[in-house]
């Protein structure tokens, strides 16, 4: 289970985050939504090492993580899809998945073959480049690579950021068989409402900075959810 208590983080001399508090457990999907600019792609960074925060814990079974660089997050089993994918567009779909293999110990860098079965158009792509990839395919090469390293924690931030629709469906799909296989915590942060709403087990609502709701999907109703992310 990951656990986030009191997480505060600034940018220069603004504080983005107040106090934040989240809880992600295996076999469920935890939505961080609220509106642009709230803080919810900063507190990604902020667990994946990607941007230091200045107060508060980050834990993973019960262990502190302390302050982890990007690697150290990465050898914890903390995996990381960034806003706009951030695949190496140069490097073959076969060596963008590859580059997953960097916090793995050398007898486990190998692609599960799973993989295939969950994006099948990765196989019949192998060897094209990146770049050459559409949007929607370059998003299914990011969550492709972050599952080569056989996380225990999938970070996604908005996976339907400029999709088509067909692909999102695809997405959801994959999410869904990713939370029912019961042993990855994923943290969806997703403005796309209608589906982070169908896919979330926990909600966790951010305005300015701070949580303003947190709780299992049954005890939200919708129309409160969508006040939360609003105030």
């Amino acid at each position: 289970m990951l656990e986030v208590r009191g997480l505060t983080l600034r940018y220069g001399q603004s504080r983005i985050l107040h106090g934040v508090d989240l809880l992600a457990r295996p076999g469920e999907v935890t939505a961080v939504m609220g509106m642009n600019g709230v803080g919810k792609t900063s507190l990604l960074k902020a667990i994946a090492g990607r941007h230091p925060f200045d107060g508060g814990t980050v834990t993973l079974d019960g262990r502190d993580l302390g302050h982890p660089t990007a690697a150290q997050a990465a050898r914890a089993g903390i995996a990381s899809v960034p806003q706009g994918r951030e695949i190496f567009p140069l490097l073959t779909v076969a060596e963008n998945l590859e580059a997953g293999f960097a916090c793995l110990p050398r007898a486990r860098r190998e692609v599960p073959p799973e993989l295939y079965d969950l994006f099948p158009i990765l196989r019949t792509m192998r060897n094209r480049r990146g770049g050459d990839l559409s949007g929607g395919q370059q998003q299914q090469l990011a969550i492709a690579r972050a599952l080569v390293t056989r996380p225990r924690v999938l970070l996604l931030d908005e996976p339907t950021e400029g999709i088509q629709p067909s692909i999102i469906k695809d997405i959801g799909r994959v999410i869904e068989s990713l939370r029912d296989g019961g042993r990855i915590a994923i943290v969806l942060v997703e403005q796309y409402f209608d589906f982070a709403h169908a896919l979330a087990d926990r909600f966790v609502a951010l305005s300015r900075g701070s949580v303003t709701l947190a709780a299992p999907k049954p005890e939200v109703e919708r129309q409160r959810l969508l006040e939360a992310v609003s105030i």
